[in-house]
């Protein structure tokens, strides 16, 4: 078993705290929002009798819509994030895909080595600089495993923001040129120390109804319990990603962040984000259908229903505002049956030659999530017609198995369909593309049967939970389907800031009357 929270600074053993709607309601202090990397809502919804800790409160104390979507077409990571807390698709956001999110070599690590990040590319503003704008003093502290997922939901704010490399917590020079003596301080306890050749079994005292043998996750190596952290410090640091035991680190360096800070208790609600990782993770390498799955989601609200207990040691919870949601959905192993496997990668790699060939051109053509990019403006200098480069290349794709649908950028001007929709609020004006192709449901991009993903425009794919709790706010069920993108404007409105530019998302008439 996993060392205790209270070995990893969490405080374990508090009282519940009690979250019914007041007739008063007390100004809010602090704002927290969670996003779990992957999460579908199905798993609220199928196991939460099971459930005794932060998802119970949060299902039981919250407005829980289990029909919202990310309703964009590349449903990846880096898109996801940027849309919670801005209130924008990706179009407005600039974050397209993955690999044009927060990538960035001028933007070097502290204290290790790694991919520098940042959000140079993100466009635009989130809630806090709304927050911000009202009360210059205001702060945000934002943190992840992933640094996209650390980066994005503070867009370009310079704030404290910080996620994993190399067995550490870290930031990039954009935002510090020195780690905070809390964080210092937190490394130097070395984790990978105390938890490397720790072993994830299931929950004492569960029967899982799945099955621990399904021969397709993971390859087919080590897929069953138990699942060992590696003992060589070197191999666990990066092995402890795939564990549940890893959102519990996160977790933990947020609230060392939150009394570091003294968030929330400086007379003015402050901003606190926090994305968990670990779902995503296990997803991809065991699959949604998973035993893995299953216990990790309980092992989840574990962890969040300790976290909110020690949050609310400093922070009293009726003056909290609190929301949790996901950046996509995913889609199990197309092996269980759902589907198949649609690899995209032969036809980029031979465009790349054919252009390099001919115009000795490195045209930067790459795809993910069915969106193949390039230098187009490179390609016309060329005297290439895109047009028609795009069309031979959508013959290429159209028709094979597993795909649904391929737009260029000539159809996408035209159409008005569902699909084109999704796909028109995906990609940026002046953005350079090609082709984007949609595959059929149970379908995934990509060749590897090693793991199962996300990515594309289906609704298991696009379908994420939303909910929000908030002092004097009555929970309710909404069926109905709403956007990722309602969630920031809900929250600015609650707490009486308003955004400082157009938003895509609404405000929820379930969360704040109209009147208010």
């Amino acid at each position: 078993m996993y060392r205790s929270l209270r070995i990893l600074g969490l405080v374990l053993g508090l009282p519940s705290t009690a979250m019914a709607c007041q007739a008063r309601t007390l100004p809010v202090q602090l704002v927290v929002h969670f996003s779990v990397d992957q999460m579908r809502p199905d798993y609220l919804s199928r196991w939460q009798a099971e459930f005794t800790g932060g998802l119970a409160r949060l299902l039981r104390g919250g407005v829980v819509y289990l029909a919202a979507e990310q309703a964009h077409a590349v449903t990846l990571t880096a898109p996801g994030h940027a849309s919670m807390m801005s209130g924008r698709w990706p179009y407005s956001t600039g974050i397209i895909t993955n690999e044009f999110g927060v990538p960035d070599a001028a933007s070097p690590l502290i204290g290790t080595t790694g991919s520098g990040a940042s959000p140079h590319r993100f466009q635009g503003t989130t809630l806090y600089d709304w927050m911000r704008a009202k009360d210059s003093t205001v702060r945000a502290l934002s943190v992840s495993r992933k640094d996209r997922g650390a980066i994005l939901p503070v867009g370009r704010a310079s704030q404290s923001v910080f996620w994993y490399s190399n067995g550490m917590f870290t930031t990039s020079r954009w935002y510090a040129t020195r780690l905070p003596d809390w964080l210092v301080a937190w490394n130097a306890q070395d984790p990978i120390e105390t938890i490397r050749g720790s072993v994830w079994t299931p929950l004492a005292g569960t029967a899982y109804p799945e099955v621990d043998n399904r021969p397709f996750e993971a390859g087919g190596r080590n897929n069953t319990f138990p699942h060992q952290i590696p003992v060589e410090a070197t191999d666990a640091v990066g092995a402890v990603t795939d564990f549940p035991v890893m959102d519990s680190l996160t977790l933990d360096v947020a609230w060392h962040g939150v009394r570091a800070m003294k968030l929330g208790q400086q007379g003015h609600p402050d901003f606190l984000a926090v994305s968990l990782s670990t779902t995503d993770a296990i997803g991809h390498r065991y699959g949604p259908g998973s035993l893995e799955m299953h216990d990790q989601i309980r092992r989840l609200d574990l962890l969040l229903g300790q976290f909110l207990d020690s949050l609310a040691t400093v922070v009293p919870l009726d003056r909290v505002v609190i929301s949790l949601t996901a950046d996509h959905g995913a889609t199990d192993y197309p092996e269980a049956g759902t589907g198949g496997r649609l690899p995209l990668s032969a036809e980029v790699r031979e465009l790349r030659r054919w252009v390099m060939s001919r115009w000795s051109l490195n045209a930067q053509i790459s795809e993910e999530g069915g969106l193949v990019l390039a230098d187009t403006a490179a390609l016309a200098d060329r005297g290439v017609s895109i047009d028609s480069l795009s069309r031979a290349l959508a013959a290429t794709f159209r028709g094979r198995p597993g795909v649904r649908d391929v737009l260029t950028p000539a159809t996408l001007r035209t159409r008005r369909d569902a699909e084109a929709v999704l796909w028109r609020r995906q990609i940026m004006p002046g953005a350079g593309w090609l082709v984007a192709v949609a595959s059929e449901p149970g379908w995934v991009y990509g060749s590897s049967t090693t793991s199962t993903s996300h990515g594309s425009s289906n609704i298991l794919d696009r379908r994420v939970p939303v909910i929000v709790m908030a002092p004097g706010v009555a929970p309710r069920r909404v069926s109905r389907t709403i956007g990722v993108v309602d969630l920031a404007p809900t929250v600015a409105r609650l707490i009486g800031v308003r955004p400082t530019e157009p938003l895509d998302g609404r405000v929820l008439p379930e969360v704040v009357s109209p009147r208010r």
